[in-house]
């Protein structure tokens, strides 16, 4: 009995599985429709694709972060009166507007011709920020002792959560959504 045989024998679906194409093969086959389809844009029309959806800044989003931090951390002073939640909000914000001003900088500051470079710059000041939001979230855990988690969390995610804000008001949610 041969292996074809007890494949056979265990899925009866075998032999019809085998006389099928592999998905592999038909993507590849759509792949090449769409390949065949793509049209190259003219200068101008590069141009006036630029001018419709000119570059979001990480400057703006920065911005919106941290402006955000601030009205999150004037809530919390009002809703609780308490000092302590309130800089705790404080120390969410920093912990998020910091680490993403310094990338921010760091990625923007010269312009890298080589696409692998620019990636690796890329990489590297991620992990610049994220090691920064780890130390600084570490030198707060430390250093205040009526630290308010809630406060603390619920700030950071709503730094972070801005993100979308900005994008919506730039219109590219609509865009996004429309598969344009």
């Amino acid at each position: 009995m041969t292996p074809e045989d007890t494949r056979a024998r265990l899925n009866p679906d075998f032999i019809r599985d085998k006389a099928a194409p592999p998905d592999w093969d038909r993507d590849s086959q759509l792949d090449a429709v769409d390949e065949a389809a793509f049209k190259p844009l003219t200068r101008d029309q590069a141009q006036a694709l630029r001018a419709k959806n000119p570059a979001l800044s990480p400057w703006q989003v920065v911005t919106a972060q941290a402006v955000s931090g601030l009205v999150l951390v004037v809530l919390w002073w009002l809703f609780t009166l308490e000092g302590s939640k309130a800089w705790s909000a404080l120390y969410g914000a920093i912990a998020v507007v910091v680490p993403n001003a310094l990338m921010a900088w760091g990625a923007t500051r010269r312009s890298v011709t080589n696409a692998g470079a620019a990636l690796l710059s890329l990489m590297f000041w991620e992990l610049i920020k994220v090691l920064l939001t780890i130390a600084i979230l570490v030198a707060v855990i430390k250093q205040v002792d009526d630290l308010s988690w809630l406060a603390l969390l619920l700030t950071m995610i709503g730094c972070l959560k801005v993100n979308w804000l900005v994008l919506l008001a730039r219109g590219r949610f609509k865009k996004i959504s429309d598969g344009n």
